[in-house]
């Protein structure tokens, strides 16, 4: 089994809480393609996180939190930036993103900071996310997907809060198309299909992705499970019952498996491997979604299959 190269962002998260009655923020390493790194190697994978990381203590402890899980920092670089925040609240059935930091930390990475051999030594190649808002970051995610010739994974993760208008979404929207044509997996949420495409059915969405050249497409649906498309019909696969706490990095972790999935047996020969794939992913972000914080709260592979051994 080779290693996965996951290209994003890393960040510290303060997520909404609560201490002795008064509203605080808890804080948590976090940033979606570090949740994705964490969870692919808490799930057996072998995962290298590239992106810019800052300068300062915060940074330090995101490079702890990272070797720590085993993940590899080869392809990580240090810029001369304070660690960006992400101030996480809920109002509403989707959590909302605002994020403090400019220029981002982790929107500098450049194309010139690719470890080449480190990503043409990969056997899967994720992209995705925030950092794709950013013109260096995104520079480097198109030179890493030209250099890849093995799998390459997608996921947009949009942020709302990060685009300034109609102009960016369409321009993120090519993006989405631009990346999606070349992937052997997409994987965005229901969120993100209706801001990107609003009013498209998620089966439609999916549908369309295909057409652009996507292998599969998976698109989450929280409690409701997932749609599938990887043959001439979506298919929606069902979520398990649980005890949800808290829903961060559970898109995440849904990513991370089936990652680790195409690192051990490469892309499924039928559609039927993908749902089966699809089924257990999501059984991963049920046991996510029962404990507090995003990357933190990444299962192994053997508590997955305890969790859910009935």
């Amino acid at each position: 089994m080779g290693y996965a190269v996951v290209l994003g962002e890393a960040l510290v998260d303060l997520l909404d809480a609560e201490c002795e009655g008064r509203p605080v923020f808890r804080q948590e390493i976090g940033g979606g393609p570090l949740n994705v790194a964490v969870g692919l190697s808490r799930l057996g994978g072998a995962a290298q996180f590239v992106g810019s990381l800052g300068d300062d203590v915060l940074a330090g402890r995101i490079r702890s939190f990272l070797d720590d899980a085993g993940v590899g920092l080869t392809g990580a670089v240090t810029v001369s930036a304070p660690t960006s925040l992400a101030v996480t609240t809920h109002a509403g059935p989707e959590p909302d993103f605002r994020f403090y930091g400019d220029p981002p930390s982790y929107g500098l990475l450049t194309a010139d900071d690719l470890d080449v051999a480190l990503v043409e030594g990969a056997d899967v190649l994720y992209c995705g996310s925030i950092v794709l808002l950013c013109p260096p970051v995104l520079a480097a995610a198109r030179r890493a997907w030209s250099l890849t010739t093995r799998l390459r994974v997608f996921d947009p993760n949009v942020r709302p809060r990060l685009l300034d208008g109609p102009a960016a979404l369409a321009g993120l929207r090519e993006v989405v198309v631009e990346f999606a044509a070349g992937a052997h997996l997409v994987k965005l949420s229901a969120a993100d299909a209706g801001l990107l495409w609003p009013g498209e059915p998620v089966e439609g969405v999916a549908a369309y992705l295909r057409e652009l050249g996507a292998g599969a497409v998976v698109v989450t649906l929280g409690a409701d499970g997932a749609v599938v498309a990887a043959g001439p019909d979506p298919v929606r696969v069902p979520a398990p019952k649980v005890r949800a706490v808290d829903a961060t990095g559970a898109g995440d972790s849904v990513m991370a498996a089936l990652i680790a999935d195409l690192l051990v047996a490469g892309e499924p020969a039928e559609p039927t491997g993908w749902h089966e794939r699809v089924a257990f992913a999501l059984r991963v972000a049920g046991l996510v979604c029962e404990s507090p914080g995003g990357a933190v709260s990444m299962p192994t592979r053997a508590e997955v299959l305890e969790r859910f051994a009935s």
